[in-house]
């Protein structure tokens, strides 16, 4: 499996300074609790009743595959590699059932992804945004499948997102996290890797 890699990471000294002159930094965890609460951003009131939904509908999503993974079958902590799989497997295979006529926004919204592409267009620098851009679209995440349901191949690239952007876009809880995959944001199981939802031109 392919190492993860930030965005900030592949950022030039300059620019990742610049990046991290807009706000604290925070861990990658893309949670609220890895936050400290002096570190928050507010969010512009424009932005906060989408954002509110989206974060309501991720919370619909965590609570139906808790509900389902604790019905699955408990791994041993000497579980062998070939169990451990199995047990991701059953776990993709109910969760795709349970969301079989889940669609691309039905958590990212159209009213929303408009807020997110706002938000990205609005707090990154233009010399950032090219930095940025450069760095994911020069990933090799070929292979990802631009599909609701379907897993985040574990062969592919993990591109972290900067963690000052993390700030200002919508918190999510730790079951789950946003990727980047050309200029597509994906919104990926952080357990089973399924494609939870993506919306197109994240990235301006």
């Amino acid at each position: 499996m392919k190492p993860k890699r930030s965005l900030v990471g592949s950022l030039s000294a300059g620019l990742a300074v610049a990046l991290l002159a807009l706000g604290p930094s925070r861990a990658s965890a893309q949670t609220p609790a890895a936050t400290p609460a002096a570190a928050q951003v507010t969010v512009s009131p424009k932005h906060k009743a989408a954002f509110a939904a989206f974060e309501a509908r991720v919370k619909e999503y965590v609570a139906l595959r808790e509900g389902i993974e604790g019905k699955l079958p408990k791994l041993s902590k000497d579980a062998k590699p070939e169990e451990i799989e199995a047990h991701k497997k059953a776990f993709q295979d109910a969760v795709r059932r349970a969301r079989a006529s889940a669609k691309p926004g039905d958590l990212f919204a159209p009213e929303l992804a408009s807020h997110i592409r706002e938000v990205i267009k609005a707090e990154m620098p233009s010399k950032v945004k090219k930095e940025v851009r450069k760095t994911v679209l020069e990933s090799e995440v070929k292979a990802v499948p631009l599909r609701v349901n379907y897993p985040y191949p574990e062969s592919e690239e993990l591109l972290e997102m900067p963690p000052t952007l993390l700030l200002r876009l919508p918190q999510l809880p730790k079951q789950v996290r946003y990727r980047y995959v050309g200029r597509n944001m994906l919104l990926v199981d952080r357990e089973n890797g399924l494609i939870v939802d993506f919306m197109p031109d994240a990235l301006p």
